[in-house]
């Protein structure tokens, strides 16, 4: 029977919390379900900046539509990964109701629906989150107050955790151990705030007024605050990626071993399931394709040298060979909080300081750019398409592919652009292409 807010079927739901712990018995019902109904292609879709449990059914209700009529004639199962994170409600969705993408106050103030998503991700911050919304609605103009904002931000999302957890949030290692963490974190808070607000400025007004004005830098606190909550929830997805998905995914291997897995991820979704790739146990080749839908996470992450760095490599470098299948990375020149916030807020300390929110482009996002701003970089023999012609042949049957999908993926204002522009019938084409579903 299909969920009620599903148009699909058989149609299964996994949820993880932020350890990657999965509610045992969903995990149970799926395992016994696939093998029951049949299913031999499980598609495993999971959501990036979500803060609740309806927004991403609502996603994967709409995403999933087309595929009945697109593979008649496949016995196909889906799945819905729901995991602890959350967006910025002024962030606009394309085609999504006004209920899920609300309208918020002007920056930088702190809306409610946003905090209750912050109180709600970090359980037992809320004194934290109360004097950094207190600062963005009083604007102090001391720059000893961004400094203090700064240092709010940090001790909120946990900037350096204990054990093991520091390296879900890491896109590169040298010589096996993370580089240092962002600039946005280790350097001066009110430098950071400045150059987010250049940055914003100049997304809303592209050669426009924005250049002969100074940006309000609480404008750029605020971003300081949403860059700060998504490093937090890059070590959570892939936290859940390898100790829960991968997990999953194998238990799933041994209990019904001829089910081909599809996964699915969209923004650090992409993240979370390229991450359980590095949890599968020993010897699961289930899993025939990974779609990456706008992934917010480094170009480099599966490179095994960087261009610029000899001695270091990317956090899962070689993990496309656990796909038996190719590893699809969806990219698009539209998405501006990849292809501008991201970089800025990956830049390693001491980097590339003061750079120019119209140089971003061609400088920090060569190094610290996004998957799902320009696809795979340095892994060698990866294969490039425009997307109406990868629709068009037939994909490889292994390694990394980029499609350019800047033909569909194009609405969304600042400052995420066209970043969650992916319900589309042509993205779901690829999904059944790339796992050469019929």
């Amino acid at each position: 029977m299909a969920d009620p807010a599903m148009g699909v079927t058989p149609y299964w739901e996994l949820t993880f919390d932020a350890d990657g712990d999965p509610d045992g018995g969903r995990r149970d019902r799926l395992l016994a379900g696939v093998v029951d109904r049949g299913v031999h292609d499980l598609v495993v879709f999971s959501h990036g900046w979500n803060s609740d449990r309806s927004g991403a059914t609502r996603l994967y209700s709409r995403f999933f539509a087309p595929f009945p009529e697109l593979a008649p004639k496949a016995r196909l199962g889906y799945v819905g990964v729901v995991w602890p994170s959350m967006r910025f409600s002024d962030e606009p969705i394309p085609d999504f109701p006004r209920s899920v993408a609300a309208d918020t106050p002007p920056r930088p103030g702190l809306d409610k629906d946003t905090r209750h998503a912050l109180l709600e991700t970090f359980p037992g911050r809320a004194t934290v989150i109360d004097q950094i919304a207190r600062m963005l609605d009083q604007q102090p103009g001391d720059e000893a107050e961004l400094e203090e904002f700064g240092r709010l931000v940090r001790m909120l999302v946990d900037v350096v955790p204990p054990g093991p957890q520091v390296l879900f949030a890491a896109d590169t290692l040298a010589e096996g151990v993370p580089q240092d963490e962002p600039e946005i974190f280790a350097g001066s808070a009110a430098g950071v705030c400045e150059e987010f607000a250049q940055a914003l400025a100049h997304l809303e007004s592209p050669g426009g007024a924005a250049g002969f004005t100074v940006p309000n830098p609480w404008d750029g606190a605020h971003e300081l605050l949403r860059q700060g909550t998504y490093y937090a929830m890059k070590r959570r997805a892939g936290t859940v990626g390898e100790r829960g998905l991968g997990r999953m995914i194998g238990q799933l291997a041994a209990a019904a071993p001829e089910v081909r897995v599809h996964l699915v991820g969209h923004s650090f979704g992409g993240r979370l399931v390229s991450f359980a790739l590095r949890g599968l146990p020993k010897g699961v080749r289930t899993v025939k394709s990974v779609t990456l839908l706008q992934g917010a996470f480094s170009h480099y992450a599966f490179a095994a040298r960087l261009p610029h760095d000899a001695r270091a490599g990317g956090v899962l470098q070689g993990q496309q060979n656990r796909v038996d299948g190719p590893l699809v990375c969806c990219h698009s020149r539209h998405d501006s909080a990849l292809g501008t916030m991201y970089p800025l807020a990956s830049r390693m300390a001491g980097d590339a300081r003061g750079v120019a929110a119209f140089d971003i482009g061609r400088t920090l996002g060569a190094k610290w750019g996004a998957m799902g701003h320009d696809g795979v970089q340095a892994v060698p023999g990866t294969k490039s398409f425009k997307l109406a012609d990868a629709l068009k042949t037939k994909l490889p049957v292994s390694g990394c592919v980029n499609v350019d999908a800047a033909a569909v993926v194009k609405r969304g204002g600042a400052p995420a652009g066209a970043h969650s522009d992916i319900v589309h019938r042509e993205l779901a084409q690829l999904v059944l292409a790339a796992g050469r579903i019929r």
